[in-house]
C-alpha cells in the first residue's frame, strides 16, 4: 500500500494557481500566473508572468477569479491545461 501511495505522488501531475484574465472562448480560459525571481546581476525581486490555456468544461470560472489549474495532455494548439477548481470566484460573480 505504502509503495503504491509513493508513485502515485512521484507521478503526480503539476498544479498552479493563477488568476483568470479572459473567459471568452467556449470551455477554454486563460490564466495567468504571476512569480517573483531574483534578477541573477541586480539581485532585486522581479515579477515574472505564466500565460496559460485552461480547459473549463462547465465554464465555471469569470474573469478576476482565482483558480487552481493542472497539467494534461495536449488538448488543442495552445491548451495543455485542465481547471481542476475555483479557489475564489470574482468580485460580482453569480455563484
Amino acid at each position: 500500500m505504502a509503495a503504491e501511495t509513493a508513485a502515485a505522488e512521484a507521478r503526480a501531475k503539476p498544479r498552479k494557481i493563477g488568476v483568470v484574465k479572459s473567459d471568452r472562448m467556449k470551455k477554454t480560459i486563460t490564466v495567468v500566473v504571476e512569480r517573483l525571481v531574483k534578477h541573477p546581476l541586480y539581485k532585486k525581486y522581479v515579477r515574472e508572468r505564466t500565460v496559460l490555456r485552461a480547459h473549463d468544461e462547465n465554464n465555471e470560472a469569470k474573469v478576476g477569479s482565482v483558480v487552481e489549474v493542472e497539467f494534461s495532455r495536449p488538448l488543442s494548439k495552445t491548451k495543455r491545461w485542465n481547471l481542476v477548481r475555483v479557489i475564489r470566484p470574482a468580485e460580482g460573480a453569480q455563484p
